[in-house]
């Protein structure tokens, strides 16, 4: 199915990874919904994109925003301390993608569970920031929802180091092992991880596993 003919939701569209998205998926010609709790927060105008308000943590509201849709993308993420909402909204996104009859999820994840080494994680090293443990073990964990559920899911996980930059549409792809450069750095930019995911949904190669884009 090309993406001209897709229709997407978008969760946490507000983010700097969910405003991206909404962008690239514009730009790809797919209809867009943007569930938000407040429209305001995404400065984006397009006549293929729809605003709806709410909270998706709130129970009912994926599935009446997802019904119809081709797919689903979610953003969502958390602030260091809020960890533990990571898994509640997995259980949530599976939940209500399932009710609206939806089957296709793709997910922007974290990467502290890539491996650097087998059965080595990111997260495992000794210089990885103790502040960042807790929202890195609750990425960890969402995942495991994600992987347990029935639907036809992907996991996308960053490079470690990301940021706004721009779209080059250059980047390499990796499954479960760290993709790094020759000087063993990481990174990414927003733009080419949102064209990255949805390359994914134009062309799916990685339905029930994980990939991750670095350059």
């Amino acid at each position: 199915m090309e993406s001209a003919l897709m229709k997407v939701l978008v969760l946490g569209a507000e983010g700097a990874i969910g405003r991206q998205l909404v962008k690239e998926a514009l730009y790809r010609k797919c209809e867009v919904i943007a569930l938000l709790r407040d429209a305001s927060l995404l400065q984006e105008e397009h006549a293929a994109l729809e605003f709806r308000e709410g909270d998706l943590l709130a129970p009912g509201a994926i599935a009446e925003a997802a019904r119809g849709c081709d797919a689903v993308l979610s953003a969502f993420g958390s602030e260091p301390g809020e960890g533990p909402l990571l898994p509640e909204a997995a259980r949530l996104i599976v939940e209500g993608v399932r009710d609206a009859g939806v089957s296709r999820l793709i997910v922007a994840g974290g990467s502290g569970t890539l491996l650097t080494a087998p059965g080595v994680r990111v997260m495992d090293a000794p210089d990885y920031p103790e502040e960042l443990l807790p929202i890195a073990q609750a990425h960890a964990d969402a995942y495991e929802i994600f992987a347990a559920s029935e639907l036809e899911w992907t996991y996308v996980s960053p490079a470690p180091w990301i940021e706004p930059g721009r779209r080059t549409g250059n980047f390499r792809i990796g499954m479960t092992l760290l993709v790094t450069d020759d000087d063993g750095h990481s990174r990414i930019s927003v733009e080419d991880f949102a064209a990255a995911i949805i390359d994914e949904l134009d062309d799916p190669n990685f339905i029930r596993s994980r990939f991750t884009v670095a350059y």
